[in-house]
């Protein structure tokens, strides 16, 4: 009741973030409490050797993901959404959207997942001796350059996908600074893009001819406890083309999943770290001061506050995990034996309790797409397994966990070699919905206490609507207002790396390495 008295009174904000796999509508009350959700599953596509997310689908999903969550609203508390205290956008970070003098997409949206920049990313890497990695936007605009594209020079507008849609919903070229920060280098203040490597870049726009200016070009920064725009009524109507929703409502700065996925976590104090795994993987850990090195396989990018956060980055995750789980549901069909996917894919799980962590002689290589971190421009999932192995369902879909969390933790080792000590790691996404199996496994794969927060299912889709609330509710700081209004009373469960499986899955990783020269070899002779 208190729930449908919030409704009624608009006392409610709204979270929209646009996942690799699913779009998720979060609704939460004044209180910060989740009261439901909406979704909308879709895929993205490789057209001409390029990922991406067609536009119309981008719009469609938007429109569906709130949709389902108005129904069930409708359904569960007989109350139609009309408005809300604020509204928030996320989406996946980095990407390429690029937009002409007319708001018209240049070129279809070109996602985190190409690795078609590794020329533009070495290069300015260099140049600026940061890394800029290969998903970040302005290495996919040096490669537009390098590659001599003619849209170049009538871009107008480059934007990452949370900052496009905050933009047709607003009319307001703004973006957070954690978004910002998988577009551009930040400063030390973490408010602002580098100036320095601004004017590095505007010189080599200048030195290949490019008629363009990167700061007209790109979004205005915003802080989380910021306005970024508010909703027009184009906009209202784009979220929902029945016209039920109240325009002019204020929208928080939009923002990357990675950042909304530390808010969900409550980790962004200096020194905490959250995983986030689904289709990719990737891991923050909030820095005290900046790295002594930089390295290709860390990102630098910032909280949605402006503290400085060690990204490592997996562009693979549960993508070939989820096709193996679709063929036994495929079987369940064929003999007419009806189970819901969640369930299946928990019972698969589950199942590889009965397998032992040691003895695993099975390699499965997940990659669907390029990987940076350990060097592949494309990738070709395999398994291979010794005759000796003893194959059965258990220790395969053991492999398969392995090889969601392998290079993840392969490029987590970096982190040892600037002396980071991470206590725990806050763990949140669809790998982590079942009985901690993979909770454990990750755990002894870094070596590191790894904690899933009972309550907080939801992950980044309630991360911006919190930020959202935070945007007209910002007298506390964004840490202050994390651990008293949302997080007081959470209930979490930690589970702590066992000695030997520690010890098994680090000589696993050694293996695992050794094993990716066959993905190269498997590679270089399909492309044949």
């Amino acid at each position: 009741m208190n729930f449908k008295q919030s409704i009624k009174n608009g006392n409610i904000c709204l979270g929209i973030e646009f996942g690799s796999t699913r779009i998720k509508a979060a609704l939460i009350d004044e209180n910060n409490k989740l009261i439901e959700m909406g979704s909308f599953t879709w895929k993205d596509s490789l057209v001409k050797g390029l990922w991406t997310y067609p536009q119309k689908l981008i719009i469609k999903g938007l429109q569906n993901a709130y949709l389902d969550l108005k129904n069930k609203i409708k359904n569960k508390y007989n109350v139609v959404l009309t408005k809300f205290l604020s509204i928030g956008i996320s989406a996946m970070m980095h990407g390429y959207i690029v937009l002409d003098k007319n708001d018209k997409l240049l070129t279809p949206f070109r996602t985190w997942r190409n690795t078609n920049t590794k020329e533009a990313s070495t290069i300015l890497s260099k140049t600026f001796n940061f890394n800029i990695p290969q998903r970040w936007s302005i290495a996919h605009l040096y490669q537009a350059i390098l590659n001599n594209e003619k849209h170049v020079n009538e871009i107008k507008y480059l934007t990452t996908l949370a900052g496009y849609i905050h933009y047709l919903l607003t009319g307001s070229k703004n973006i957070g600074i954690g978004d910002a920060s998988g577009m551009f280098p930040i400063n030390k203040e973490g408010n602002n893009y580098c100036d320095n490597y601004v004017k590095s870049f505007d010189s080599i726009l200048k030195a290949n001819n490019i008629k363009l200016n990167l700061l007209s070009i790109l979004p205005n920064v915003k802080v989380a406890g910021e306005i970024a725009g508010n909703l027009t009524k184009e906009g209202s109507l784009l979220i929902d083309p029945t016209g039920d929703i109240e325009h002019n409502i204020p929208l928080c700065p939009p923002e990357g999943d990675a950042q909304t996925g530390m808010v969900a976590t409550n980790s962004i104090e200096h020194l905490t770290g959250n995983v986030s795994a689904g289709t990719s993987i990737f891991g923050m850990i909030v820095l005290i001061q900046p790295l002594k090195n930089w390295y290709e396989t860390i990102d630098i990018v910032t909280t949605p506050n402006g503290f400085p956060v060690a990204m490592v980055h997996c562009n693979n995750c549960s993508t070939d995990l989820n096709l193996w789980v679709n063929i036994f549901s495929e079987y369940n069909n064929l003999i007419n034996f009806r189970i819901d996917d969640k369930e299946l894919i928990n019972l698969l799980i589950n199942n590889v309790k009965k397998s032992d962590v040691e003895n695993q002689n099975i390699f499965s290589c997940n990659y669907h797409s390029g990987e940076p971190i350990t060097n592949f421009e494309n990738g070709i999932p395999f398994i291979a397994y010794h005759t000796n192995s003893g194959l059965n369902l258990s220790k395969l879909f053991r492999t398969f966990l392995y090889s969601c969390f392998a290079t993840f933790a392969i490029g987590f080792k970096i982190l040892s070699k600037e002396n980071i000590k991470i206590t725990n790691i806050v763990a949140h996404g669809g790998m982590f919905n079942n009985d901690g199996i993979s909770q454990h496994i990750l755990s002894s794969m870094l070596n590191v206490p790894v904690t899933v927060m009972n309550e907080v299912t939801a992950g980044g889709p309630y991360g911006i609507a919190i930020l959202a609330h935070y945007a007209i509710n910002n007298k506390l700081s964004l840490l202050e207002f994390l651990n008293t209004k949302v997080f007081r009373a959470i209930k979490k469960t930690t589970i702590k790396p066992l000695k030997k499986d520690a010890r098994a899955l680090s000589k696993y990783l050694n293996f695992y390495e050794n094993c990716l020269s066959i993905e190269k070899t498997i590679i270089e002779n399909f492309n044949k």
